[in-house]
């Protein structure tokens, strides 16, 4: 299907973020130069750029018009419900390490459908809060079959346009089907060095995988959430009539 006008603006600007011509804090192209390189209205490219903001990766400057964002923002782990937002929830983080290819845990390796030894690329960020410290430990896992394909995952440092983009930008797969698996355990010792936390504590830990029409994983996170700092809170109808 192909996409209309504001996507295609949309596609264009983040294509030009991701490989660096715009970066962090620059300005992107003005509304009246979008609107005469495009041969569209004002009302399209506002459109396009609420895309951009609804991804986290633009920002609006009162009087100059629109920014690369200074710091990303990513979602925790799970509830990725069709038509949410990249920054519905989601908060600043950081890197940590560098992405590299090593066995699963084992649990997670069942959600990805991966036999015993193989591998899948590994990439950690450490959820933050406001006030910088650290709200949850996030790794997630990418079968070789993506990341083989997507080099930009095994590069130190975020994705400016988002994982979800760029693989769906790449390979022409989107998650269509998303499945949550939440458990609680014991911080193991490396997660408690990470999330600054002292003897044993309690944990929320949220496995999510993500696959395509196809039903091929395209990614397996695993957030780890300390117990003190994890809730969830669900709104929905009850069937029942008002006044009854």
């Amino acid at each position: 299907m192909p996409l209309l006008k504001y996507e295609q603006i949309a596609e264009s600007l983040r294509i030009r973020i991701s490989e660096g011509e715009f970066g962090p804090g620059d300005l992107l192209p003005s509304g009246r130069d979008l609107c005469e390189q495009w041969a569209v209205s004002r009302a399209t490219v506002i459109k396009a750029m609420d895309v951009l903001r609804c991804d986290g990766l633009v920002a609006a400057r009162q009087g100059t018009g629109f920014t690369v964002v200074e710091t990303p923002v990513a979602r925790p782990v799970g509830r990725r419900f069709a038509g949410s937002s990249r920054v519905s929830g989601g908060s600043p983080f950081r890197r940590l390490g560098a992405p590299g290819k090593e066995e699963p845990p084992r649990r997670v390796a069942e959600a990805m459908g991966l036999g015993t030894g193989a591998v899948a690329l590994r990439r950690d960020r450490l959820m933050l809060l406001d006030d910088g410290s650290p709200l949850s430990l996030v790794t997630a896992w990418f079968p070789e079959n993506v990341s083989d394909r997507c080099p930009r995952l095994a590069q130190k440092g975020p994705i400016a346009e988002g994982t979800t983009h760029y693989v769906a930008r790449t390979l022409g797969r989107s998650p269509v089907q998303g499945t949550d698996v939440t458990s609680v355990r014991l911080a193991s010792a490396p997660e408690a060095e990470s999330l600054g936390l002292s003897g044993p504590v309690a944990v929320a830990v949220v496995l999510h995988t993500a696959s395509d029409d196809a039903g091929e994983v395209l990614v397996c996170e695993e957030g780890v959430t300390p117990g003190h700092l994890w809730e969830q809170i669900e709104s929905y109808p009850m069937g029942g009539r008002s006044g009854e």
